[in-house]
């Protein structure tokens, strides 16, 4: 079967992705080679293929996360059988129909988490838990923010924090995103496009502010986001779907002793150890249906460039399947 992967020759635009045969090979010591079966889009992708953040090399496959059937074992793997169901998560790479990875990045999943499913958390459910067990540890009675609560982390954020018993705050824009960020675990929803979100987080918290803010917005929202803290609040920033922030200073934070910090995913599951501790977690969340992700729509893997302009277009709604 000829291997296919979605390719970027240089930054740019979704103009710049292409469909081209790309053999995935034959795994070696320690690898795996993977027919994949679904493919997770998320704003990461986006960033690389801008040229936001450093290429891997001369040539971008895009793709952070995705599930698979192993094909062929190499040689010294063990804990792994041909046919069984995987998922990874990584920067980039993933746009395939087939990959070989390091055996020690998979993990097998339950029976109760489908393909489908798993390659719309693997990325987003593991930020979702890192970031409120980790970046800011969440407990009952706590208020918390999130900005874009009805995008795929949003929706995973606001059931688990409501299941943490936490008071949660999310802004989205529009009447459709902001009803369905009350559907994902949102007591309280802000329609950004419509009111200051800041203003609304101070008439919500009786003026005290928020514990926590998680903003993956960046440029648009930053200053909003520090104007809804309490003192000695923290603001966490995973993401800049509108830009990186460019007039953010240091001295900022002083107006409120705030604490600052700008995770990324991958710090989080470095060891072999963390990433099964951390899938676990997520897998028993899903099965249990204490946490139910929502795809919101799906897109040939081809058709891949189609996909990062609706998601830069701000026109999807929870997680973005791209089917191989």
């Amino acid at each position: 079967m000829t291997d296919f992967a979605i390719i970027a020759a240089r930054p740019g635009g979704p103009e710049v992705l292409e469909w081209a045969e790309r053999p995935a090979g034959r795994p070696g010591p320690g690898e795996v080679r993977l027919r994949q079966t679904a493919v997770g889009l998320n704003f990461i992708d986006c960033y690389f293929r801008s040229g936001l953040y450093p290429w891997p090399g001369e040539e971008l496959i895009p793709g952070g996360e995705a599930a698979g059937v192993i094909e062929e074992l190499g040689e010294g793997v063990t804990g792994f059988a041909p046919g069984d169901r995987v998922a990874y998560t990584t920067p980039n790479g993933a746009c395939r129909t087939a990959r070989v990875l390091p055996a020690d990045r998979v993990v097998r999943l339950p029976e109760g988490v489908s393909d489908e499913v798993a390659a719309s958390i693997m990325l987003k459910g593991l930020t979702a838990h890192y970031l409120i067990h980790s970046s800011f540890r969440v407990e009952a009675g706590h208020h918390v923010l999130v900005h874009a609560a009805a995008g795929g982390v949003g929706q995973l954020l606001g059931q688990w924090l409501k299941a943490k018993g936490a008071v949660t705050i999310g802004t989205a824009g529009g009447p459709e995103k902001t009803e369905l960020a009350k559907q994902n675990g949102y007591e309280h929803v802000i329609d950004y496009s419509a009111a200051d979100f800041a203003e609304a987080v101070r008439e919500i918290t009786g003026g005290r502010g928020c514990d926590v803010v998680y903003d993956s917005v960046g440029r648009t929202t930053w200053c909003g986001s520090l104007k809804s803290l309490r003192p000695r609040g923290s603001f966490v920033c995973f993401g800049q779907s509108s830009g990186p922030l460019d007039e953010f200073r240091f001295s900022d934070l002083a107006s409120g002793s705030f604490t600052a910090n700008r995770p990324s995913l991958f710090h989080y599951v470095a060891t072999r150890q963390e990433l099964e501790e951390r899938a676990a977690d997520l897998f028993a969340m899903v099965a249990e249906g204490r946490l139910v992700p929502h795809i919101g729509q799906s897109f040939a893997l081809k058709d891949a460039a189609e996909a990062h302009r609706a998601l830069e277009g701000r026109r999807t709604t929870g997680a973005t399947i791209l089917r191989p």
